[in-house]
């Protein structure tokens, strides 16, 4: 596999949209390069190929799905009512980020 570099970083960055300074796009390649020393690593077991792959960490884990059916919701009104603050239709809450 081709490493990473500053330019497929940038492209990625720019197409997410999100834009990396010169600093971010550093630690994004320093994490990539630690990615690559685990996996490098990990390729290096024996026989790797032939474990089967994990459903869940445990092994006697069993899982029911429930059936996915509709059911009437409460009316809105209802659930403003137990709202703290609301604006219009809509439940303010307090902000968590700037």
């Amino acid at each position: 596999m081709n490493k990473f570099t500053k330019e497929i970083v940038d492209d990625y960055a720019e197409k997410l949209l999100i834009g990396l300074t010169d600093e971010e796009n550093k630690m994004v390649l320093d994490e990539f390069e630690a990615i690559d020393k685990s996996i490098d690593i990990i390729n290096k077991i024996p026989n790797i190929e032939k474990v089967e792959p994990m459903t869940h960490a445990l092994d006697d884990f069993v899982f029911e799905l429930r059936s996915d059916i509709a059911e009437e919701s409460i009316p809105i009104e209802d659930a403003l009512r137990n709202a703290g603050k609301t604006d219009g239709r809509e439940i303010e809450v307090p902000k968590v980020v700037d």
